[in-house]
């Protein structure tokens, strides 16, 4: 989390995380559900709009703009590194 995303995520920038298995692979979508359920701590407004981020959160996987991988529907990958940065500030 960079940006300023952080701060939703009590200040901590980096969490490497194992997700619980599950019948289906693991895509975006669900890891957004994960991520709002056990790691945001305040104001999920602030990072999610419906099941997706919101507006002005640039989501990145393994480096490569996530609109190019798929979004939503990514499949992910053992080791694959999400990147979300905020681009909102304030005036």
């Amino acid at each position: 989390f960079r940006g300023g995303a952080e701060l939703l995520f009590d200040g901590v920038k980096k969490h490497q995380v194992t997700l619980p298995c599950q019948p289906e692979p693991w895509d975006i979508r669900n890891l957004l559900k994960w991520i709002k359920q056990n790691l945001l701590k305040e104001q999920p407004e602030l990072f999610m709009q419906g099941e997706s981020v919101r507006p002005g959160i640039l989501v990145l996987i393994n480096d490569a703009d996530w609109e190019l991988m798929g979004e939503l529907d990514y499949k992910l990958q053992d080791q694959d590194n999400v990147l979300f940065i905020s681009t909102l500030h304030g005036g």
